[in-house]
């Protein structure tokens, strides 16, 4: 396994290390959202007296800083603690999804699947090849948050390799390349509509596509490949071995060994089982009426009860082949051994449901204060007024949204927040909807790995501590700190020559691509 290497560090070494012990001197992540709430409420109190001029886009009110610490909302925050706990997004996906994936875990199924994978994959494509999938899984919503990622750093950990650094590339594909997928996925159509309305307050017959970016974000992933590629494999992850060290006597981790016999019997009729199942639902989806369906015939919008399963049907597609696989390969007696198996997957997930409940109440505090609302709105104004030339105003919209980010983890919240400001103004010279777009979801992306923020970030380092116990909110924003500046910077300059070469970025709307309004 990986060894501590004694090198001369760099710069960037001792810069990351310097990020590393800052962040581990904060507290315990689940208290750290703890004091920010505390935080948020204070400054809430302190900024509601003002009025700040802004009008909020979505329902043509006042924004204003609403204060948290006034008798009412106290008691509100009590009465709907139990609520905002239950309801917190990630909590239920991260559940459900792992009691299937802890029965194909624990019943030996995803070992014996990455065994046959390794086995089939050269070394030298590994990383790639799992950054790929991580961008795939963008289609199925937040899947790879709670199936790829984890995988990421058994697969390296099995091949080898240091595992915080196959995390690492998966959580970069997965998030820091959020909208880079050559695949439409139901986030396409979602900020396509606000895009359309904020264009209509320009031009009232405007369309958009609903996949007016689907070039760009596929030629994107070639780009987010590439970059995650080098810097996992020449950056990333020989600082690791140069400084973190992991642990030893690791349980439940697969172990680089040859599929015996009867486990690659067992393998196959599971693997079959799994595609079986996966026709089924196939043959389910594809007539016009099928009920996985919105009521108007679309499969992939967010009304679809379709994409409304997604995270369900994760868990019965590996709690199926991981049944089968357990009684098949011997792992499994009875179907005790099966709830034992959910029971284990539950437990190791004790610790990120605590940091869950602390993460939801400051998050949930933090939309209701407005702040960041204000914040993204207050910069929207500002970029605005600064009447910077077209490419630069462009570069400052990523900046911009890769900023508010880190305040704001909604996509879709933020963009209905500043797409009013933002493609009215470029409209009126004589630019694109779509290009403002594609210039959102690039700063939408890029941040998206460094944010505590990030509702499945406290999720990243419970995933991280089962291979290196002592990680920390600091460690992982260290070690995902360089894709995030490198996509920041890459990925805004492919926009830019993307632009000038005047490669369409989708399918084609209403609106000509840079050309004036008339």
């Amino acid at each position: 396994m990986t060894t501590i290497e004694n090198k001369p560090k760099t710069f960037l070494d001792r810069f990351l290390d310097f990020i590393e012990r800052a962040g581990n001197k904060l507290p315990d992540p689940a208290m750290l959202f703890l004091i920010l709430m505390l935080i948020t409420w204070v400054l809430s109190a302190l900024l509601a007296p003002i009025d700040f001029g802004a009008i909020d886009p979505r329902s043509g009110n006042d924004l204003r800083v609403q204060n948290l610490l006034t008798g009412s909302q106290f008691a509100a925050f009590l009465a709907n603690m139990t609520s905002v706990f239950i309801n917190f997004p990630p909590l239920g996906v991260v559940l459900l999804a792992m009691l299937g994936v802890g029965v194909a875990e624990h019943s030996g199924f995803i070992n014996a699947g990455l065994k046959f994978l390794l086995g089939v994959t050269p070394k030298m494509l590994l990383t790639p090849i799992l950054v790929l999938v991580a961008i795939v899984s963008h289609t199925a919503a937040d899947a790879g948050y709670v199936l790829v990622i984890p995988l990421g750093g058994v697969i390296f950990y099995a091949a080898g390799r240091h595992p915080l650094a196959g995390i690492a590339a998966a959580f970069a594909g997965v998030s820091g390349g959020f909208s880079a997928n050559f695949i439409p996925s139901s986030i396409d159509p979602l900020i396509q509509s606000f895009t359309q309305s904020a264009a209509q307050i320009i031009d009232p017959e405007i369309l958009l596509n609903p996949l007016n970016n689907i070039f760009f974000t596929g030629l994107s992933s070639a780009v987010v490949i590439a970059v995650v590629w080098y810097l996992t494999d020449r950056v990333i992850e020989p600082r690791l071995n140069r400084n973190v060290k992991v642990d030893e006597n690791l349980e439940d981790i697969p172990k680089m060994e040859n599929l015996s016999k009867k486990e690659g019997k067992a393998f196959w009729i599971a693997f079959f089982t799994m595609i079986f199942s996966f026709i089924l639902l196939v043959l389910w989806a594809i007539p016009a009426d099928s009920a996985l369906r919105d009521p108007e015939g679309e499969i992939t919008s967010f009304g679809a009860p379709l994409m409304k399963s997604i995270v369900p049907l994760i868990f019965i597609l590996f709690w199926i082949p991981g049944l089968v696989y357990g009684f098949a390969s011997g792992t499994y007696k009875s179907m005790k051994d099966m709830v034992a198996s959910m029971s284990k997957a539950m437990g190791s997930m004790a610790y990120y449901i605590v940091m869950a409940f602390f993460c939801a109440l400051f998050i949930d505090a933090f939309g209701k204060s407005n702040i960041g609302a204000l914040t993204a709105l207050k910069g929207a104004d500002f970029l605005q007024a600064m009447d910077l030339p077209a490419q630069i105003t462009i570069v400052g919209i990523v900046l911009l949204t890769a900023f508010v980010n880190l305040l704001v983890g909604s996509a879709s919240a933020k963009w209905a927040l500043i797409s009013p400001i933002f493609v009215p103004m470029l409209m009126q010279l004589g630019i694109s909807p779509d290009l403002t777009q594609a210039a959102y979801r690039v700063g939408d992306s890029v941040s998206n790995i460094i944010t505590p923020l990030l509702p499945y970030f406290p999720l990243i380092v419970v995933f991280c501590q089962r291979y290196v116990k002592s990680t920390g909110i600091g460690t992982l924003v260290s070690i995902m700190l360089p894709y995030s500046l490198a996509l920041l910077v890459i990925w805004s300059l492919f926009l830019l020559l993307y632009w000038t070469l005047g490669i369409p970025l989708g399918l084609q709307s209403t609106y000509e691509y840079l050309m004036p309004i008339r």
